[in-house]
């Protein structure tokens, strides 16, 4: 690691790092962040516009038109990545397997009428940037081997109501499975806004819920009493996306966003979300609403219409490649930490913090993370071999969190400690 304080006590062997410590990039992800290509992802694109509609209600049976052609081209896509896998990507529609990380995006779009199934919608932005990421950190990611399970998914329904990701996150809560996160790609490719024209392809947006709705009687009141209230799982991820995404991608801003989605609008991480699971949404700085939901016209000089010439396929490269260093951290990460605790038997201005090691993966030791209680972000990690820490900051003042870290130094999800002795 690069520029590592000394340990702050002798007693303790840490490490410090501090916010204006650079973590090293894994040189096995920033190879894999180079490899994203906005040639594919521009080429992924202009073939899904090229389908006429993607509408979830269009022909599902034409070879070149409607959602049914499409879907079958980006099955096609993943089976052609699958043969260069070693075996380690399989394709399916409609099956997926056990303890994922996922990345989604939506392969359908819509016209002006959500039920209109026949004229031409394109659907550049909306979604074929979700779907045209998820092929490509698929294609990278395939010739790799990871520790654990990757589905890259492209849902239809979305428009109609979140149908294909509600089926999924209901089959997933139903049949148990263990997500560790959900990257939900959907709006990300253009760099602009209708009113102002200003462009922004320094940014990218990740929305999270701060309480899942799973949140309720004594965990709400163990909550409250804790102040956890920003510090639930899809806030917790959002802040890893932030972290790692600005690691490994340069000329990239992560802006965290304090609601679920939009301002009264939906995504398909919601059905995640309201299943328990860690689930975000990302998204572009400013959308364009002349593209998006729109038909293809030219009214009073203005071009309406979601077509690939309003893309910004640069920005589309770094927005893919936050997301692909993200899934590759978190692929490589051991498990999160079990069993967090910390002490609170005896009033002290110490934080002592005790855990247990992750169910699965190798771990060279953990970070113990702190933040103020008014940061948005974890502000320091102590590095530590030990399954144990005390810390000369009082619990009354910071937050806490522990990330198991691999021999690599890739981080797993942090885990909030909760109280012991009382």
């Amino acid at each position: 690691m690069k520029n590592l304080l000394l340990s702050f006590l002798a007693i303790i062997p840490c490490f410090i790092l501090t916010a204006q410590t650079t973590i090293q990039r894994d040189p096995q992800i920033e190879k894999m962040v180079n490899e994203v290509s906005r040639d594919s992802l521009q080429s992924y694109i202009k073939i899904l516009a090229g389908f006429g509609t993607r509408s979830t209600l269009s022909t599902q049976n034409d070879l070149k038109r409607g959602i049914g052609a499409a879907r079958n081209w980006v099955l096609s896509r993943f089976n052609e990545f699958a043969k260069l896998s070693a075996e380690r990507l399989t394709a399916f529609i409609d099956t997926i397997t056990l303890q994922p990380d996922i990345i989604s995006g939506h392969l359908d779009n819509m016209r002006s009428d959500v039920m209109d199934g026949k004229g031409d919608a394109p659907g550049a932005n909306d979604d074929a940037s979700g779907v045209a990421t998820v092929l490509e950190c698929a294609r990278i990611m395939s010739r790799r081997s990871f520790p654990a399970t990757i589905i890259f998914v492209a849902v239809s329904g979305e428009e109609q109501g979140l149908l294909g990701a509600t089926y999924m996150a209901e089959k997933a809560k139903k049949e148990n499975w263990h997500i560790e996160a959900v990257l939900n790609n959907d709006i990300m490719g253009s760099n602009n806004s209708n009113e102002t024209n200003i462009i922004n392809n320094t940014k990218i947006r990740v929305f999270s819920e701060g309480l899942s709705v799973l949140d309720t009687g004594k965990n709400t009141l163990n909550i409250r009493n804790l102040g956890l209230e920003n510090d639930g799982k899809a806030r917790q991820l959002a802040r890893y996306v932030k972290e790692t995404g600005e690691r490994y991608v340069d000329n990239l801003e992560v802006i965290m966003i304090y609601r679920n989605d939009r301002f009264l609008r939906g995504g398909d991480h919601t059905p995640y979300v309201l299943r328990g699971f860690a689930a975000v949404r990302i998204t572009e700085m400013n959308e364009n609403y002349y593209h998006q939901h729109q038909d293809v016209r030219i009214e009073n000089g203005i071009q309406y219409g979601d077509l690939p010439e309003f893309m910004d396929f640069e920005y589309l490269r770094k927005n893919t490649c936050m997301n692909l260093c993200n899934l590759a951290n978190l692929a490589k990460s051991p498990s999160m930490p079990q069993e967090v605790k910390v002490e609170v038997r005896k009033l002290s201005n110490y934080t002592n913090l005790s855990w247990k090691a992750p169910k699965s993966g190798k771990v060279k030791g953990y970070y113990v993370m702190l933040r103020e209680t008014t940061s948005s972000v974890w502000q320091k990690k102590f590095f530590i071999a030990d399954t144990k820490m005390d810390l000369p900051y009082s619990k009354d003042n910071y937050f806490f969190a522990v990330q198991s870290v691999s021999e690599d130094g890739n981080e797993s999800l942090p885990v909030v400690p909760s109280p012991v002795g009382r």
